[in-house]
């Protein structure tokens, strides 16, 4: 009886309403890092740099993110004042280099290893930063990005030092 109920509760709660394992709201996430200068290498070639001030982006997907959520956290990113005098990227035009990163749903709680089972697959992940990306380039940014699955090396002048972490 209590496990129908039980149910017929999480029935009537949204996807982005869900609580993950630890009890906190599963929510797309991303690390923002306000710079003067990043770029992003794949075995010995750079594949994505931003010059001057702007913001380096990592994104997290867990498996219950959507479109939807992708575009909310564009315009957060686009519009968040981090930058330089309370200014946002929208307000002066400032790049920003979007990494996509699963390792920001790693939980390391228990054990010596983390685990990897809050971020959604490849297959799940890679269009919801695609998305992110499309998203922040149609509100008229200048978005370079890394390479999705790819070993990459991330260099970074971080100014400040200033970092956020933005849920939505």
């Amino acid at each position: 009886m209590q496990r129908e109920g039980t149910r017929t509760a999480l029935a009537g709660v949204r996807a982005s309403e869900r609580r993950d394992s630890r009890g906190m709201m599963a929510r797309m996430r991303a690390v923002v890092q306000r710079v003067d200068g990043a770029r992003v290498e794949v075995a010995g070639e750079t594949v994505g740099e931003i010059v001057g001030e702007g913001l380096c982006v990592l994104v997290g997907v867990t498996h219950e993110d959507t479109r939807e959520k992708a575009a909310q956290l564009a315009r957060k990113l686009w519009s968040v004042r981090i930058l330089q005098g309370e200014k946002s990227c929208s307000d002066n035009g400032a790049p920003l280099l979007v990494i996509s990163q699963f390792t920001l749903y790693g939980d390391a709680r228990k054990g010596r290893r983390p685990t990897w089972n809050a971020a959604a697959p490849g297959p799940v992940a890679e269009p919801l930063v695609d998305e992110v990306v499309d998203q922040l380039r149609a509100l008229g940014a200048h978005v370079e990005t890394g390479r999705f699955g790819a070993e990459m090396k991330v260099s970074l002048t971080n100014d400040g030092p200033f970092t956020v972490l933005v849920e939505v």
